[in-house]
């Protein structure tokens, strides 16, 4: 079939330069014209057809000269390229393979065809990373500038998160030469800006993020909540704090680690009236031990208050060893140490652990009862490596029964259910 397309092409054009010699022969041709070529003492005439087709041919004449002389210099360029891929190749096998020093070698050489020298120079650098030669590793980061801008800001980048200086990261990818950057520029540059403190501004990028698909869907998600707890840590007065907390997802402002974070940064800036509202009203909501934890240890006063809190929340979670450990702080903040032994010895009863132990400890210590603070002291030394307490021969058997009793819980109907 091949054949057959050339057999007709060269028919063709036959049947064209026939047509076209009994054209130019005929008389009317003159009449468009004649050009006149005075060379020395002779003159040459012919018309204005035969003189552009002698144009013509000479233009090709001349175009098939150029091809036969720069012949062998492409067939030397096609060789250099088809030479340079193949190291390239080989040099990418033999990183896989982990053979650092080969792959280096090849992909050294490879790096002087210009077609495949920017992948040729990354590919040589994460080499001499991979054989711990920094030196020779920033030698083709270097010259990786000189050829490809983009991909040389994306591994400078790298490599300053890597050291622990992010902002040097963030002024390698704000170069203006490389704007926009590509999927993967705008992730360092999120990751960047959050470890230099400036999460506002990263958590300002996750649009662009989503629409380049520069991260898999959970992965930007997880990375929007991280980013929204760094952002109220940040938050430098009261008013920035509502905003950002305003700002986050309803679902986000709901989940205890969140509650968590609010409040710390409340109390830090002396919003204590706030932090302590929103710890109530989540812990009323929805139950979580951390929650409560943090109630009875953020330093705000107001004790006698978060104390009738915590009283309440223990009609329906009198197993919990946090609101027990809770009560029990805020007892002794009070001043009332023999309800907080009592709070104590239940928490300690419902697993409450070393923390419980070691509170017995320091509550007796402050008593002056220094032999019965050492006994609680090492068994919350015992418990945290895995031992079992000694018993303390000092609550009779009402009290050790008394400690073990749980109230009972009920549902919101008032039917009885299991604790916890």
């Amino acid at each position: 079939m091949k054949a057959f397309r050339s057999l007709l092409v060269v028919l063709l054009v036959a049947a064209l330069g026939i047509l076209g010699a009994q054209w130019l022969g005929q008389e009317s041709v003159r009449s468009m014209g004649e050009v006149i070529v005075r060379a020395g003492s002779h003159d040459y005439i012919a018309t204005l057809p035969q003189a552009l087709l002698a144009l013509l041919i000479v233009l090709l004449l001349a175009w098939l000269l150029w091809t036969l002389v720069t012949l062998p210099f492409r067939a030397w360029s096609r060789h250099r390229r088809k030479r340079g891929r193949a190291r390239l190749i080989d040099g990418l096998q033999a990183l896989d393979r982990g053979q650092w020093q080969r792959a280096e070698k090849q992909l050294q050489s490879a790096a002087g065809e210009k077609e495949v020298q920017p992948i040729a120079l990354v590919a040589a650098m994460r080499a001499a990373e991979a054989r711990d030669d920094a030196a020779t590793a920033g030698q083709h980061l270097q010259q990786l500038g000189t050829v490809d801008p983009t991909l040389h800001a994306l591994h400078s980048a790298e490599r300053w998160l890597e050291l622990g200086k992010p902002q040097e990261a963030i002024d390698a990818l704000d170069v203006a030469a490389i704007q926009p950057l590509p999927p993967r520029g705008l992730s360092l540059r999120t990751d960047a800006l959050a470890r230099a403190g400036r999460a506002e501004e990263a958590y300002g990028q996750l649009g662009a993020l989503r629409q380049q698909q520069a991260l898999p869907a959970n992965q930007i998600a997880a990375l929007e909540n991280r980013l929204a707890l760094q952002m109220l840590d940040e938050a430098g007065d009261v008013n920035t704090l509502a905003a950002r907390w305003e700002v986050l997802p309803k679902t986000l402002r709901l989940s205890p680690e969140a509650v968590v974070r609010y409040a710390r940064r409340a109390v830090a800036l002396n919003w204590n009236d706030v932090a302590l509202r929103s710890i109530e009203q989540n812990l009323d909501s929805q139950w979580d031990e951390a929650l409560v934890t943090l109630y009875g240890e953020l330093p705000v006063d107001k004790l006698d208050s978060r104390r009738a809190s915590a009283q309440r929340w223990l009609q329906h979670h009198a197993s919990s060893p946090a609101l027990l450990l809770t009560l029990a702080r805020l007892a002794r903040g009070q001043g009332q140490w023999t309800q907080a032994e009592d709070f104590l010895h239940r928490a300690v009863a419902q697993g409450a652990g070393a923390d419980a132990w070691d509170m017995l400890g320091e509550g007796f210590a402050e008593q002056g009862d220094d032999a019965l603070a050492r006994q609680y002291l090492l068994n919350g030394l015992r418990v945290r490596r895995g031992q079992l307490p000694l018993s303390i021969e000092r609550r009779d058997l009402r009290q050790q029964i008394q400690d073990q009793a749980v109230a009972e819980e009920r549902d919101e109907h008032g039917f009885p259910r299991l604790p916890g």
